[in-house]
Protein backbone atom coordinates (compact mmCIF):
# COMPACT_ATOMS: atom_id res chain seq x y z
CA UNK A 1 0.00 0.00 0.00
CA UNK A 2 1.13 3.40 -1.02
CA UNK A 3 0.07 6.84 0.23
CA UNK A 4 0.48 10.44 -1.54
CA UNK A 5 -0.61 13.45 -0.19
CA UNK A 6 -1.94 16.06 -3.05
CA UNK A 7 -3.30 19.51 -2.07
CA UNK A 8 -6.86 20.04 -2.59
CA UNK A 9 -7.06 21.46 -5.89
CA UNK A 10 -5.11 18.67 -7.63
CA UNK A 11 -7.61 16.34 -5.30
CA UNK A 12 -10.56 17.86 -6.82
CA UNK A 13 -9.18 17.88 -10.19
CA UNK A 14 -8.39 14.19 -9.86
CA UNK A 15 -11.69 13.62 -8.61
CA UNK A 16 -13.44 15.78 -11.85
CA UNK A 17 -12.11 14.42 -14.37
CA UNK A 18 -12.25 10.56 -13.25
CA UNK A 19 -8.55 10.23 -13.71
CA UNK A 20 -9.07 8.00 -10.54
CA UNK A 21 -10.52 5.27 -12.81
CA UNK A 22 -8.00 5.50 -15.67
CA UNK A 23 -4.68 5.11 -13.16
CA UNK A 24 -6.59 2.14 -11.64
CA UNK A 25 -7.25 0.68 -15.74
CA UNK A 26 -3.64 1.67 -16.65
CA UNK A 27 -1.77 0.01 -13.78
CA UNK A 28 -4.31 -2.78 -12.57
CA UNK A 29 -4.88 -1.39 -8.99
CA UNK A 30 -7.11 -0.19 -6.55
CA UNK A 31 -7.01 3.47 -5.74
CA UNK A 32 -9.29 5.08 -2.81
CA UNK A 33 -8.95 9.04 -2.08
CA UNK A 34 -9.94 10.10 1.52
CA UNK A 35 -9.36 13.87 1.76
CA UNK A 36 -5.80 14.82 -0.02
CA UNK A 37 -4.60 11.80 0.60
CA UNK A 38 -4.47 8.77 -2.36
CA UNK A 39 -4.08 5.36 -1.23
CA UNK A 40 -2.88 3.08 -3.96
CA UNK A 41 -3.43 -0.93 -3.44
CA UNK A 42 -1.41 -3.06 -6.11
CA UNK A 43 1.61 -5.72 -6.81
CA UNK A 44 4.52 -3.63 -5.93
CA UNK A 45 5.32 -2.58 -9.70
CA UNK A 46 2.16 -1.44 -10.57
CA UNK A 47 1.70 0.52 -7.13
CA UNK A 48 5.15 2.02 -7.87
CA UNK A 49 4.32 3.21 -11.51
CA UNK A 50 0.84 4.29 -10.07
CA UNK A 51 2.87 6.07 -7.33
CA UNK A 52 4.86 8.06 -9.35
CA UNK A 53 2.15 8.84 -11.82
CA UNK A 54 -0.16 10.38 -8.89
CA UNK A 55 3.11 12.31 -7.78
CA UNK A 56 3.95 13.72 -10.95
CA UNK A 57 0.45 15.10 -11.05
CA UNK A 58 0.10 16.53 -7.89
CA UNK A 59 3.48 18.50 -8.84
CA UNK A 60 1.86 19.89 -11.65
CA UNK A 61 1.63 17.91 -14.77
CA UNK A 62 -0.85 16.98 -16.99
CA UNK A 63 -2.11 13.45 -16.49
CA UNK A 64 -0.91 13.16 -20.61
CA UNK A 65 2.72 14.37 -18.89
CA UNK A 66 2.46 11.57 -16.10
CA UNK A 67 1.38 8.98 -18.06
CA UNK A 68 4.89 9.04 -19.52
CA UNK A 69 5.98 7.31 -16.59
CA UNK A 70 4.22 3.96 -17.78
CA UNK A 71 7.30 3.30 -20.39
CA UNK A 72 9.97 1.65 -18.45
CA UNK A 73 12.63 4.33 -19.41
CA UNK A 74 11.03 7.47 -18.17
CA UNK A 75 11.69 8.45 -14.25
CA UNK A 76 10.38 11.40 -11.96
CA UNK A 77 12.16 13.39 -10.12
CA UNK A 78 11.88 16.30 -7.92
CA UNK A 79 13.68 19.44 -6.33
CA UNK A 80 12.14 21.17 -2.93
CA UNK A 81 13.31 24.80 -2.99
CA UNK A 82 11.74 25.34 -0.20
CA UNK A 83 14.38 23.42 1.18
CA UNK A 84 16.91 25.70 0.17
CA UNK A 85 15.77 28.87 0.56
CA UNK A 86 13.51 30.22 3.41
CA UNK A 87 12.63 33.38 2.10
CA UNK A 88 9.89 33.49 -0.43
CA UNK A 89 11.08 36.13 -1.91
CA UNK A 90 14.24 34.15 -2.46
CA UNK A 91 11.66 31.33 -3.73
CA UNK A 92 9.68 33.81 -6.11
CA UNK A 93 13.21 34.98 -7.52
CA UNK A 94 14.71 31.36 -8.19
CA UNK A 95 11.38 30.45 -9.80
CA UNK A 96 11.16 33.56 -11.94
CA UNK A 97 14.79 32.51 -13.25
CA UNK A 98 14.25 28.94 -13.95
CA UNK A 99 10.97 29.79 -16.09
CA UNK A 100 12.81 32.55 -17.82
CA UNK A 101 11.01 35.59 -19.63
CA UNK A 102 8.39 34.32 -21.60
CA UNK A 103 9.61 30.56 -20.23
CA UNK A 104 12.65 30.81 -22.66
CA UNK A 105 14.87 29.23 -19.73
CA UNK A 106 12.33 26.12 -18.88
CA UNK A 107 11.97 25.60 -22.19
CA UNK A 108 15.53 25.42 -23.90
CA UNK A 109 16.51 23.07 -20.85
CA UNK A 110 13.52 20.88 -21.67
CA UNK A 111 14.29 20.88 -25.18
CA UNK A 112 17.95 20.05 -24.78
CA UNK A 113 17.59 17.45 -21.88
CA UNK A 114 14.58 15.61 -23.77
CA UNK A 115 12.40 15.99 -20.31
CA UNK A 116 9.26 17.35 -18.91
CA UNK A 117 9.61 20.16 -16.28
CA UNK A 118 7.16 21.44 -14.22
CA UNK A 119 7.74 24.22 -11.98
CA UNK A 120 4.78 23.72 -9.08
CA UNK A 121 4.64 25.36 -5.33
CA UNK A 122 7.79 24.70 -4.09
CA UNK A 123 9.40 22.02 -6.30
CA UNK A 124 10.76 21.81 -9.73
CA UNK A 125 9.88 18.16 -10.85
CA UNK A 126 11.11 16.23 -14.15
CA UNK A 127 10.28 13.58 -16.07
CA UNK A 128 12.15 12.00 -18.40
CA UNK A 129 15.10 9.28 -19.08
CA UNK A 130 17.56 9.07 -16.31
CA UNK A 131 20.36 11.09 -18.80
CA UNK A 132 17.68 13.82 -19.50
CA UNK A 133 16.60 14.13 -16.17
CA UNK A 134 20.75 14.46 -14.74
CA UNK A 135 21.22 17.10 -17.37
CA UNK A 136 18.23 18.92 -17.03
CA UNK A 137 19.08 18.70 -12.81
CA UNK A 138 22.64 20.10 -13.67
CA UNK A 139 20.46 23.67 -15.67
CA UNK A 140 18.41 24.02 -13.14
CA UNK A 141 20.38 23.94 -10.08
CA UNK A 142 23.23 25.94 -12.01
CA UNK A 143 20.13 28.18 -11.87
CA UNK A 144 19.26 27.60 -8.70
CA UNK A 145 22.86 28.14 -7.02
CA UNK A 146 22.97 32.15 -8.59
CA UNK A 147 24.91 31.27 -11.93
CA UNK A 148 23.81 33.24 -15.57
CA UNK A 149 22.14 31.19 -17.90
CA UNK A 150 24.76 30.62 -20.11
CA UNK A 151 26.62 29.24 -17.66
CA UNK A 152 23.91 26.88 -16.83
CA UNK A 153 23.20 26.10 -20.68
CA UNK A 154 26.64 25.22 -21.32
CA UNK A 155 27.08 23.01 -18.24
CA UNK A 156 24.13 20.90 -19.53
CA UNK A 157 25.96 20.93 -23.21
CA UNK A 158 28.97 19.54 -21.99
CA UNK A 159 26.93 16.64 -19.91
CA UNK A 160 24.74 16.32 -22.74
CA UNK A 161 27.79 15.20 -24.89
CA UNK A 162 29.18 13.28 -22.53
CA UNK A 163 25.84 11.26 -22.01
CA UNK A 164 25.62 11.27 -26.13
CA UNK A 165 29.57 9.58 -26.18
CA UNK A 166 29.14 6.96 -23.36
CA UNK A 167 25.56 5.93 -25.29
CA UNK A 168 27.94 5.69 -28.78
CA UNK A 169 30.44 3.71 -26.90
CA UNK A 170 27.51 1.12 -25.28
CA UNK A 171 26.31 0.42 -28.79
CA UNK A 172 29.84 -0.10 -30.39
CA UNK A 173 30.62 -2.66 -27.41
Amino acid sequence: MQEININREKTKEFKKNRLKERIEAKCSCKINIIENTVIINAEPYNEFIAKNIIQAFGRGFDIEAAECLLQEDYYFSSINIKNLFKSKERIRQVKARLIGRDGKAKNYIEKLSNTKISIYGNTISFIGDMEGISEAEIGINSIIYGFNHGIAYAKMQKQHKKNKLNQIKLYNK
